[in-house]
């Protein structure tokens, strides 16, 4: 039984690699980007690389993620915790990274941020704010294997809260909202912004995601179809 979140992850890419594991949808700007579960592992492998490597984060670090839910965001957060590193989606501060987006306000003592406009084809942003780093542009230059970092249960993972805290948590939230393994979930992101809801509980419940910011009511049906959705949270 996987007990830290990126077995859980390992789980998912060894079940299937080639069929979409991630599929993100955003109705406001038409974006659709789906990404099977190697794609998805290799943008995670290049996000932790990038903190091992590139910034010598490891166990003991902490990483502020200010994103809403994204298949950018996923990637950034299934790479903090494949390094080791703990997830703060709340408590920026005081964080030793930072993963944000160029219109947020954001303060922190990071001494390395990153800023994304979460854009389609995960394009590059146009201008930067001072100090930061664009995130993709970034990450491509970084291996898309990462060899692993010594990752336990008891080690935090967001938050306060352990590897082991989280997946028994994601595994109630499977149960609470009807999430089964194989099943393909379509989640409106608006108002699932935690990521154990959107990201974490299907994973562990061994089902794919189809994660839909700014979702458009009148299509959901059609996507449904299209999709070969099993469970519609929304």
């Amino acid at each position: 039984m996987e007990t830290t979140i990126p077995q859980v992850l390992a789980s998912a890419v060894r079940r299937d690699p080639a069929s979409p594991l991630l599929t993100f949808y955003d109705d406001a700007s038409g974006d659709r980007t789906e990404l099977s579960g190697a794609t998805l592992d290799n943008w995670v492998a290049k996000t932790a690389n990038m903190l091992v490597d590139g910034l010598g984060l490891g166990s003991g670090d902490t990483a502020a993620v200010t994103l809403p839910p994204h298949w950018q965001t996923a990637a950034i957060l299934l790479g903090v915790w494949s390094a080791g590193v703990t997830a703060k989606i709340n408590d920026p501060e005081s964080a030793d990274a930072l993963f944000t987006a160029p219109d947020q306000n954001t303060v922190t003592k990071a001494p390395d941020r990153y800023a994304t406009g979460l854009l389609p084809f995960a394009m590059p942003l146009r201008e930067l704010p001072d100090g930061f780093a664009d995130y993709v542009l970034e990450v491509r230059q970084f291996g898309d294997h990462f060899p692993g970092a010594p990752v336990a249960a008891e080690d935090r993972a967001l938050g306060n809260r352990t590897h082991a805290e989280v997946i028994a948590a994601a595994q109630a939230r499977a149960t609470e909202l009807g999430i089964t393994p194989g099943g393909r979930m379509l989640i409106d992101a608006t108002p699932y912004f935690d990521p154990i809801d959107w990201l974490v509980a299907p994973l562990v419940a061994g089902a794919s995601i189809v994660l839909c910011a700014n979702l458009d009511p009148v299509k959901t049906n059609s996507r449904v179809e299209s999709e070969k959705v099993t469970l519609v949270v929304a």
